[in-house]
């Protein structure tokens, strides 16, 4: 409906003119008056005058739920859809989740709704988060009644703004307005004193850097310099309590490193910058103790000598050697995970296009995450120093959105974790790419590109196409040249798993309403306009269409299907499991539930590890200590029979971690292909321009010390399905596993 689209997009837009009545009095009784005003202190009516004139507020003094007064909002005259009644708290609270309730008598609301609001709004009052109770969707005549709306606390908010609000037609009543952050009244709590790097926002709108082209010194320069911020921003005790916005400070030395005509200039440059910053003093217990670790920190060129003076470089190696810091503004290690939250990093989104200075900070911030907190970074492919350097003019130079866009998702592939991939707020990749595909599932078998199922018959595409036959084009391009085009951009952790993604991420995306392709099957090779539908049709399974996760293959074999198993089913299972003597699970899916030590325990009877971890480190940037051995199982009662688990390039990330699991019981064997080898808890990184990514934050190993990360996990019968299996219909995988099973292996 109109009215409650106009209300959404009203709130958007009053984002960036909301007030800013700082306030400790909450006043959501109404009771404390404005004698000037007659309305109650903190309080607004209406968004805009014709909002108050369509929906004129008044204190009511005859019904309320408790005091002298409430506030109520009735439809009068035409014109806009809604208004609000709105308080605003501008200020900064340490806490998880706010709470708002409140009262609210409603008599003949119809056409729309009423019901309480509260958003949440960042800096420069880009709104954060917001709950209207739109769904609930409150109507009629009712009493008084209390409601709740309840949203997380996160994300750099500045302030709180509130109230109650009426669409379409009749009138509503608002009485006793309560916030909790964590549980706690509003008013008890002091508000957050903001660190200095909140607090300085000179360059919020722009860089003030101008577009140019890089010369090899300039590439030099601007490399290194990407280096040395990303050093100061992890190991400089100023830089970690938050005294600085870090992004600021770049663009105040960044000129004079991209005006440096050699190495002296630079290092001249980035010293003086230096000498801004406060001494660090001596410390004596600073001594780095020696920690088991997959990789050693990298510094770059900061201190070999080979780019920067002897004076430069000794004093970055004094503040490595007396950082001390403990905690740090913008990074710390999540409680009980040990993954890095990169926190108060400043996403700029309604920078659709960053300038040149913020395309700069968005490699400089990446590159530095990854080089000190990205626990796989030894297997990255090529030298992470080499590829800062490779990046630097494909980030200076690129010329629009879209080029800014593809730059930043082919650094992101180079890190090679399948967790890691690009999403923008400004869906500039999605508009490259169309929102478009194809009405059937498409999968390389044998290197082939082959139809493997439909998700719907669009324009009776199954009489015209059939599963098996084989994409030989893509509007005239061969498929294997299309491959080779897109890889760089495929964000994987190995090959079977960017041949995963590659259809549905750049082979078969478009904004139009055919694709040519071009087809072979046993018959013949022909051409084929296809209907394409919008990706949303195709956003569901249909390799497995069973009601239930579990079910029987045979009387002797048991099936799981962890996509729909949940731990409730266990029982089940057991029961319908009780005379079998083999299980097959199906991890070709990610599971729906956390099984390791639930259906672990029921399917190991010894209490063995399974795996270990590696965390980062805040006190000590780009050492990853590893962790103790992690165990399940221990059921003396434990299913008996033997346990098949089946995987592909599907079987990601907690598929992964559940198959470890599984297969260090004795009883359990693994067959399939290579799986996605992205495993442990994400991180989150967000970059200039609506940019945000993930990576794999923490490190996942066997108790033996073998990777699973690009990996994938141990195979024990490594089988891929054919094209021939395919188009006859067989699940040749299953069948191999039944036949196992049958076998007794």
């Amino acid at each position: 409906m109109m009215y409650r689209r106009a209300f959404l997009l009203a709130c958007f837009l009053f984002v960036w003119c909301y007030h800013c009545n700082a306030q400790t009095d909450l006043n959501g009784s109404f009771e404390n008056i404005d004698s000037k005003t007659s309305r109650p202190k903190g309080w607004t009516y209406g968004f805009n005058k014709i909002q108050e004139a369509s929906y004129p507020a008044k204190l009511d003094s005859l019904i309320k739920k408790k005091g002298k007064y409430s506030v109520s909002i009735e439809k009068k005259e035409q014109g806009e859809g809604y208004s609000v009644i709105e308080s605003v708290i501008a200020e900064n609270y340490k806490g998880g989740t706010i709470d708002l309730q409140g009262y609210m008598k409603t008599e003949g609301v119809a056409k729309g709704f009423a019901g309480l609001w509260l958003r949440l709004d960042g800096e420069g009052g880009r709104m954060l988060k917001l709950e209207n109770m739109q769904q609930q969707a409150i109507t009629g005549t009712n009493e008084w009644k209390q409601y709740f709306i309840k949203l997380p606390y996160e994300g750099d908010v500045r302030s709180i703004h509130f109230g109650g609000l009426l669409a379409g037609e009749g009138k509503a009543w608002f009485d006793d307005l309560e916030i909790y952050i964590d549980g706690k009244k509003i008013e008890t709590l002091k508000p957050r004193v903001l660190a200095a790097a909140e607090t300085d926002n000179e360059f919020n709108k722009s860089s003030k850097i101008p577009s140019f082209v890089p010369s090899q010194q300039q590439i030099k320069n601007i490399a290194v310099a990407g280096q040395f911020w990303g050093f100061i921003k992890y190991h400089h005790p100023s830089i970690a309590k938050g005294d600085y916005n870090w992004d600021a400070e770049l663009f105040r030395f960044l000129p004079s490193v991209i005006a440096a005509k050699n190495n002296a200039e630079l290092s001249n440059a980035l010293e003086q910058y230096l000498d801004k910053l406060p001494p660090i003093a001596a410390c004596k217990s600073c001594s780095k103790t020696n920690v088991v670790s997959t990789s050693k920190p990298n510094y770059g060129d900061l201190l070999t000598g080979k780019v920067f003076s002897s004076s430069i470089s000794k004093r970055l190696s004094d503040i490595l050697k007396n950082s001390n810091i403990k905690s740090n503004y913008y990074v710390a290690m999540n409680d009980g995970v040990g993954n890095p939250k990169f926190q108060n990093e400043r996403d700029y989104e309604d920078m659709k296009y960053p300038d040149a200075g913020y395309r700069i900070l968005s490699l400089y911030r990446y590159w530095n995450m990854i080089n000190y907190f990205f626990p796989y970074k030894y297997q990255i492919d090529d030298d992470w120093n080499k590829v800062l350097y490779d990046f630097v003019p494909q980030f200076v130079s690129a010329e629009n959105d879209l080029a800014y866009n593809l730059a930043a998702l082919k650094l992101i592939a180079k890190i090679s974790d399948t967790h890691a991939n690009l999403w923008n707020k400004h869906g500039v990749l999605d508009q490259y790419k169309g929102m478009n595909t194809a009405p059937f599932k498409a999968t390389f078998i044998e290197n082939k590109l082959i139809v493997t199922g439909f998700y719907l018959d669009t324009l009776g595409i199954k009489n015209r196409l059939k599963i098996g036959d084989e994409i030989l084009t893509i509007n005239g391009k061969k498929v294997g040249d299309l491959v080779q085009e897109f890889l760089p951009v495929t964000a994987a952790s190995n090959y079977d798993t960017q041949l995963r993604d590659l259809p549905k991420a750049f082979l078969l995306r478009t904004s139009k309403a055919t694709m040519a392709l071009g087809f072979k099957n046993e018959k013949e090779t022909f051409d084929l306009e296809v209907p394409m539908v919008n990706m949303r049709l195709t956003y569901k399974n249909i390799d497995y269409t069973k009601p239930t996760g579990y079910h029987l293959l045979n009387d002797k074999i048991g099936y799981v299907y962890p996509a729909k198993y949940k731990n409730t089913d266990l029982q089940g299972i057991k029961k319908l499991f009780e005379n079998t003597n083999g299980i097959v699970i199906d991890m070709r899916c990610y599971p729906s539930d956390f099984m390791p030590f639930t259906f672990g325990e029921y399917i190991k009877q010894d209490k063995t590890p399974f795996v270990k971890f590696t965390t980062g480190s805040v006190a000590q940037p780009g050492t990853f200590v590893i962790g103790k051995d992690l165990m399940n199982g221990g059921n003396k009662n434990a299913y008996k029979g033997k346990v098949i688990v089946i995987v592909n390039a599907e079987s990601q990330s907690n598929a992964e971690y559940t198959t470890m699991a599984f297969q260090s019981s004795p009883n359990v064997k693994v067959i399939g292909s290579q799986t996605a080898g992205a495993d442990g808890n994400v991180s989150t990184i967000v970059l200039p321009g609506g940019i945000s990514s993930w990576i794999s934050g923490i490190g996942v190993f066997y108790p033996d010390g073998k990777p699973t990360q690009r990996v994938g996990v141990r195979l024990d019968y490594p089988i891929k399905p054919t094209v021939k299996g395919i188009t006859e219909g067989k699940d040749e995988l299953l069948e191999k596993a039944v036949s196992l099973l049958e076998a007794g292996w």
